[in-house]
């Protein structure tokens, strides 16, 4: 049975619609939405509204050609704006403790994946069968990076569209109730500071030193701005292209035992290297295109991303599998541990434990959340450490992949 509307240019228009109604109402001060997007993330929604189109015949995400013209062009490019920013002096400013905080946090997310399916399948192995591993992959370039590097994974590993929507529920529901327990704790951070015994005089220099920063950063974007960054974004997109047209078939004919890997899979090298140029380019002069709003074309390109994936989503087979919260919270629980741990051992005050750990598992939404709970000018260093995140993201997830793959089968 063919979809309603088959017309792509239609098709692109609702879900241009869509993100557009997302972004509006999320912006609104009516009580209405402040409550609804505290509870359903405007990233979710993207997610499923179109799968609610799709599941009643409205659109159809197979008949489409749209997700794969916007994952081959638009999901490069916005791995690249977000990776442009980083600012690896502003990064060592922050100090040790930060970082020490935000990349166990990565660990804990890198070792808990495989922990949580090694300890399900023994409870229960019906619940992590078959390829279940590759949805709960893209968990891992989420939890260490952003819904990007989640895509980004999904193009590696290739998950079904039934698997992914299971990951994606498990995702978000086990992230967002993790959220609500660091914003709790951010009403009680003087009493954990206390119990730490950290020196919290760091995040009151750091505060002062943003202020200043953003002051004197700002600027209004011009048409030269504009097309320089749909130059750097679409330039490296085809650069990266152009090499893996040349890597992947070099490695099928002489090294066809690395196909396990997912190493001769076109998507890997395009994604990994136009991450990689996104950080050389972060060490030049190409990095002030994020003052003109580089990361905010980021923004609207995984967004546009989300609303084509979700076109292609089974919405209701998204809970047909509930013992995969099971490993949504062992999972979470591993990365809570590994990054309180470390917050105790360096005593760094709650402030980096809760932002360094939203870094992590939620990005640079939920991060800047979090680190303007404890003061609105502190929620540009949240930023900082989720675009590490998205540096780190996409191979610490395959690594991650890899490791529950090898449990899982």
């Amino acid at each position: 049975m063919h979809a309603l509307i088959q017309n792509d240019a239609v098709v692109f228009g609702i879900l241009m619609s869509i993100v557009a109604f997302t972004f509006y109402t999320s912006s609104l001060s009516s009580r209405f939405w402040q409550k609804f997007y505290a509870f359903v993330p405007s990233i979710l929604v993207c997610y499923f509204v179109p799968g609610l189109l799709n599941a009643f015949g409205v659109i159809s995400g197979d008949e489409s050609k749209l997700y794969e013209v916007v994952s081959k062009f638009l999901l490069p490019a916005c791995l690249v704006y977000f990776t442009i920013s980083i600012d690896f002096k502003a990064l060592k400013k922050l100090g040790p403790k930060a970082l020490i905080v935000f990349l166990a946090g990565s660990a804990g997310v890198m070792i808990g994946g495989p922990l949580a399916i090694w300890i399900v399948k023994h409870i229960n192995p019906v619940i992590v069968e078959g390829e279940t591993w590759r949805g709960l992959a893209t968990i891992a370039g989420s939890w260490i990076g952003g819904s990007a590097n989640q895509t980004a994974l999904k193009e590696v590993f290739q998950p079904g569209p039934e698997i992914f929507s299971q990951a994606i529920a498990v995702d978000v529901i086990t992230a967002e109730l993790w959220l609500a327990l660091l914003l709790y704790g951010v009403g009680n951070a003087a009493k954990l500071d206390a119990w730490f015994k950290a020196d919290t005089s760091t995040v009151d220099e750091i505060r002062k030193k943003v202020e200043k920063e953003q002051h004197e950063n700002q600027r209004i974007p011009t048409t030269n701005d504009l097309v320089m960054i749909l130059f750097a974004g679409f330039g490296t997109t085809a650069l990266a292209h152009f090499l893996a047209d040349l890597i992947v078939p070099f490695i099928e004919i002489h090294f066809p035992e690395l196909k396990k890997f997912s190493l001769t899979s076109s998507s890997f090298w395009v994604i990994s290297l136009a991450t990689i140029f996104g950080i050389l380019l972060s060490q030049t002069k190409a990095k002030n295109l994020e003052k003109a709003g580089a990361s905010k074309f980021g923004s609207l390109f995984l967004f546009i991303l989300i609303t084509t994936i979700g076109m292609k989503m089974n919405i209701f087979a998204a809970l047909e599998n509930p013992g995969l919260f099971l490993v949504g919270i062992i999972w979470m629980l591993t990365h809570a541990f590994f990054t309180l741990v470390a917050a105790y051992w360096v005593k760094a005050p709650f402030f980096f434990t809760a932002v360094g750990s939203q870094a992590n598992v939620g990005g640079a939404a939920s991060a800047s959340v979090v680190a303007a709970a404890f003061h609105p000018s502190l929620a540009s260093v949240g930023v900082l450490l989720a675009i590490l995140g998205y540096a780190l993201g996409t191979y610490c997830g395959y690594l991650t992949g890899l490791m529950m793959q090898w449990i899982a089968t």
